[in-house]
């Protein structure tokens, strides 16, 4: 009995030594986890800044990040990567995207114990945000925010047309003639245009906001392969294409020049993204914006208030062949929750947190200006669901080659949808690939 105990002790003495002589027994292997992401600017800066913080909170993962070129550069890379076995090991994604992605073979299903062995659950996601990460009953991504189209204005401009009630907040506009009056009463009273927008060829924002307006009217643009709008089509451009003909906005501006209008004082509302808060955070604390802003949900229109929104998330790739052993699958997930639940410092980026933990924290409701407009993650509505569909999708493309020639005279509203509906037909009745 001695004799056969005599060398577990000693090994164990001999352990112990070696430990107080500062001899480490065999360290586990860190493991490695690439990370494709379409993040650039100010959100790639943020997501720099959880990658680090995530390496630097623990030792037994490393997230490597590699950024590419937003919209379809990116997404055929990640296309192209995945399907040859060549992909990262997760990539941040658009949401919109995910019936391409997940029905293409691109992406990978998150098994329920994957899910839970991270500690991540469904029921802890903005209900939307999480229903739009699911294809055919499987979860393929998880979400990371909600970035929905606003309305800015310029309180100063605003102020002179006398659309600022006592308290200096925007009046309530409710309908699109009240809309339309407040950008006409901005023009004549200021000086300046009523609003601002990127408007030119090969812009997405007049796709985005025609997709909202007619939500509004309960009106869907794609069904079973059909396209579905009928005269409001037509019609719900005209209106648009009025602010633009009558003076109100001015059109064929890019991204930039319409953001810098805004920026510099010569628009008294700008119609865009909740990206562009960063930026308006910055100037206003250096001093250099010239007036106070403020942010408010899309007016509702018509029927209801809906408006276009998109979300970054999580997904990973399905590299067949070389498929994540699950020690690789568990950091991966492992590192997101870690941003999930440190989500608060992303939501300066403008974003809506889509991680009910985080967005619905006493810090998240408490910051601003996202306060002013967290309450429409409740009411976006997305790309409709297509293989063709989402950011930098093929039938964007389309529509932001036709949309916007209804804003300078190139082609009239009806002119424009006939001509996009014609265009994007071929796509709508194409298979849908599995790449």
């Amino acid at each position: 009995m001695a004799r056969r105990g005599f060398p577990r002790a000693a090994a164990l003495v001999a352990t112990l030594f070696l430990g107080l002589a500062g001899v480490d027994a065999p360290a586990r292997a860190q493991v490695e986890v690439r990370m494709w992401t379409l993040l650039s600017g100010g959100d790639g800066a943020r997501m720099r800044a959880l990658v680090d913080d995530f390496n630097a909170s623990q030792r037994d993962v490393r997230v490597v990040s590699t950024t590419l070129k937003w919209g379809e550069p990116f997404y055929t890379k990640l296309i192209t990567a995945s399907v040859v076995g060549a992909g990262p090991d997760v990539a941040t994604i658009h949401l919109s995207r995910i019936v391409n992605l997940a029905g293409g073979g691109v992406l990978r299903p998150l098994a329920p114990a994957e899910l839970a062995a991270a500690g991540l659950r469904g029921q802890d996601y903005l209900p939307r945000q999480w229903a739009k990460a699911q294809y055919q009953g499987a979860t393929y991504a998880i979400p990371l925010d909600v970035h929905p189209f606003v309305l800015y204005y310029n309180k100063t401009l605003a102020g002179k047309a006398g659309l600022l009630d006592a308290d200096g907040r925007l009046k309530p506009i409710v309908g699109v003639d009240a809309l339309t009056d407040a950008f006409r009463t901005a023009t004549e009273r200021t000086g300046q245009r009523g609003l601002t927008m990127e408007s030119s060829q090969s812009s997405y924002a007049i796709w985005r906001l025609w997709l909202a307006m007619l939500a509004q009217q309960n009106v869907t643009i794609i069904a079973n392969g059909r396209f579905t709008y009928g005269p409001a089509g037509a019609a719900t451009l005209a209106r648009i294409s009025d602010w633009f003909t009558k003076g109100y906005a001015q059109s064929g501006l890019d991204y930039p020049a319409s953001t810098s209008q805004f920026m510099g004082g010569g628009a008294a509302f700008m119609l865009n993204g909740v990206w562009e808060v960063p930026e308006l955070v910055r100037a206003t604390k250096a001093g250099t914006l010239g007036f106070e802003y403020g942010i408010v949900p899309l007016p509702k229109m018509y029927a209801n208030a809906s408006t276009w929104a998109d979300s970054h998330a999580f997904a990973l790739p399905a590299n067949p062949g070389h498929e994540p052993s699950p020690e690789k699958v568990r950091a991966v997930m492992r590192f997101i929750a870690y941003v999930s639940t440190h989500s608060l410092g992303w939501a300066e980026g403008g974003h809506i947190p889509a991680y009910k933990p985080v967005a619905e924290s006493a810090a998240a409701k408490s910051l601003m200006p996202n306060a002013l407009y967290a309450q429409v993650a409740n009411d976006v509505v997305y790309d409709p669901d297509g293989w063709y569909m989402g950011a930098a999708g093929p039938l964007e493309a389309i529509a932001s080659k036709f949309l916007p020639a209804a804003l300078y005279g190139y082609l009239t509203p009806a002119q424009a949808v006939h001509r996009f509906e014609t265009e994007a037909a071929r796509l709508v009745r194409k298979r849908p690939p599995r790449y």
